[in-house]
């Protein structure tokens, strides 16, 4: 709390956002001068507590709730462009002020802010670039290195830079070490094979294929579980308004449980 109120006094709010910053006076957030925090009575700890508390419980609701794909088929891939829409005053050099870039409702905003500073605060607006996940197979069973998958792009994600897919290990999110020392794969990558008709299928698996044009499209995965995690640098605007969808992870023969 006192690196909060040290950076509110040294960073003002636009003044729009004043009245709302007003209310934490009581919490001793705007103080200047000499800490309310060095020796904060017993009944402002209990209040600091628990609102930070509540607070964290509300952001990572909104999160979850900003990551849910709605509705949709098994396996559905879950993106959020929009969640950086949340800046009404300060526009660095390259950002939109369309009104489709914004959010309107400034309140409304705050919260949103917390969810994008909550998953990465230096993730880009969507125009810049898409990032789409998933964790599951067509037929809603969890990914898992213990079988091989195929993604059939036809056509390829519509974009004017790049796309990449990454996979990471579940729960950790991290990358796991490979023998081909691949870690994503994308437009980008050398010796990919396309069909006749321009689609690309890439395949997902702990261990190499067999056939020569699977292998040259091989993403290796981690052993266990993993999550998916597909960048789309400027996204055309099919992408962005959802009539590109990116189809589900398929798996490759029978699975357990299927």
């Amino acid at each position: 709390f006192e690196e909060l109120r040290v950076w509110m006094a040294d960073f003002p709010p636009a003044s729009a956002d004043r009245a709302y910053q007003d209310r934490f006076q009581p919490l001793g957030l705007l103080e200047e001068g000499i800490s309310p925090y060095v020796s904060a009575g017993p009944g402002l700890v209990r209040a600091l507590g628990r609102g930070l508390a509540l607070g964290r419980l509300r952001v990572e609701e909104a999160a979850r709730r900003a990551g849910a794909a709605p509705g949709g088929p098994p396996g559905a891939w879950r993106t959020v462009p929009h969640l950086r829409d949340y800046n009404l005053d300060h526009f660095g050099v390259g950002t939109l002020r369309g009104p489709e870039w914004t959010i309107a409702d400034r309140e409304a905003s705050y919260l949103v802010r917390a969810v994008a500073a909550r998953r990465g605060r230096r993730l880009p607006h969507g125009y810049e670039a898409v990032y789409a996940h998933t964790a599951c197979d067509s037929r809603g069973h969890p990914l898992d290195g213990l079988h091989p998958y195929v993604l059939r792009l036809s056509p390829p994600p519509p974009v004017r830079a790049f796309w990449s897919l990454t996979v990471y290990d579940s729960p950790g999110g991290h990358l796991v070490a490979n023998a081909r020392e691949r870690y994503a794969i994308g437009d980008r990558t050398p010796g990919l094979v396309h069909g006749a008709d321009g689609s690309l299928t890439l395949h997902l698996a702990a261990e190499r294929p067999a056939d020569p044009a699977a292998a040259a499209n091989w993403l290796p995965v981690p052993p266990g579980r993993f999550r998916a995690l597909m960048r789309l640098h400027l996204p055309d605007r099919a992408i962005l308004d959802g009539s590109y969808v990116i189809p589900p992870v398929e798996p490759l023969g029978g699975r357990a449980g299927a």
